[in-house]
């Protein structure tokens, strides 16, 4: 028998065995039968505390080691006001967002020429933009991730082009970890899911030129998220 024969000899005793199914479990200890992968990956992950302030607290490290700037506010119109200054800081001229209840009201307080993405637009004029500003499904406090759709931050390509994304998020859109944040994606959209989920952690980054990191290598370089 040579090399070939000996393969094809394996492969064949190897389909006579029915695989379990994915996530089948031992009939007697309930536990994934031996080999099956475990689906408890939450070892592998930080532990988050069970207060808002615990999620606050994770959220924050975990965005500041990212390199994306998060910044806590009681009211909206706090939350609006340093979004202007903002605004002024950085010399916006244009703006790319959508519509929606809290990007409606950032819009109108900047007062600055809007390209609208969930209606007709012209790539070119979306990537020439300063800032998209976006709202979102949720934020996972256990990586500081910040997860968007094609609903929820006006399509594809607003979290994208644009140099600087800025998410605007409401306080109970904080969850400790990512089956959660699945779960909430579940109980908002149903059977009728997006057809775009992201989960966005950092800005864009590359460090596969002489391990140096490099931002805003594949999209945005700045990250900015106004939770209230």
């Amino acid at each position: 028998m040579n090399a070939r024969d000996a393969i094809l000899a394996r492969i064949k005793e190897a389909l006579r065995t029915p695989a379990p199914p994915a996530g089948a479990r031992d009939h007697d200890s309930g536990h994934p039968p031996t080999g099956a992968p475990s689906r408890d990956f939450s070892r592998f992950l930080p532990a988050v505390g069970d207060s808002f302030e615990d999620r606050i607290q994770s959220f924050r490290a975990a965005a500041a080691e990212l390199k994306a700037d998060f910044r806590l506010f009681e009211t909206q119109e706090q939350a609006l006001a340093s979004l202007r200054q903002l605004s002024a800081e950085e010399k916006w001229q244009r703006l790319g967002s959508h519509r929606g209840a809290l990007t409606d009201a950032a819009c109108e307080i900047l007062r600055l020429p809007v390209v609208q993405t969930d209606q007709a637009y012209d790539v070119a004029a979306l990537e020439a933009c300063d800032a998209g500003l976006s709202e979102c499904d949720a934020l996972v406090a256990q990586t500081g991730s910040v997860v968007v759709s094609s609903r929820s931050a006006g399509g594809r390509a607003l979290s994208v082009l644009p140099p600087h994304h800025v998410v605007l998020a409401r306080r109970d859109q904080l969850v400790p970890d990512l089956p959660q944040a699945l779960a909430m994606i579940q109980k908002k959209y149903g059977d009728h899911y997006p057809s775009m989920i992201s989960f966005i952690t950092g800005p864009s980054r590359t460090g596969d030129i002489e391990r140096i990191l490099v931002l805003g290598a594949h999209g945005p370089k700045k990250l900015t998220i106004f939770c209230f």
